[in-house]
């Protein structure tokens, strides 16, 4: 059985299959407009949808994290070194992208394992 999240025309905002939960890509939604802001703006966003499946960011499996500019490397990780459970860090990629809308400066894609 698939249970799927936020469910959109285009999208849903996370799909849940076998015990896994695959989160869609996350984008800042408020004002924030330098890394920092932006990446704990992405950060909030998967913690409710993890939240909305019925796990955390301690069972976070794999990050893929897009940056429009690797010059804002340091400044995302300085967030995500914060927000991340030490002894549960998951694998993770980060490249630079561009990004659907020229203001996102970061997009998050997370996987996660069920309780």
């Amino acid at each position: 059985m698939i249970q799927r999240i936020d469910v959109g025309p285009r999208m849903s905002e996370a799909a849940i299959h076998n015990g896994v939960v695959y989160l869609a890509g996350q984008v800042a939604t408020g004002a924030a407009t330098d890394i920092g802001g932006q990446t704990r703006d992405v950060l909030a966003a998967i913690d409710a949808l993890l939240a909305k499946a019925g796990t955390d960011k301690s069972r976070v499996l794999r990050a893929q994290i897009f940056l429009a500019d690797m010059a804002d490397f340091p400044g995302m990780n300085a967030v995500w070194d914060q927000w991340v459970v030490p002894g549960h860090t998951p694998a993770r990629a980060t490249v630079q992208a561009a990004l659907a809308k020229p203001q996102w400066k970061v997009e998050i894609v997370v996987t996660a394992a069920m309780p």
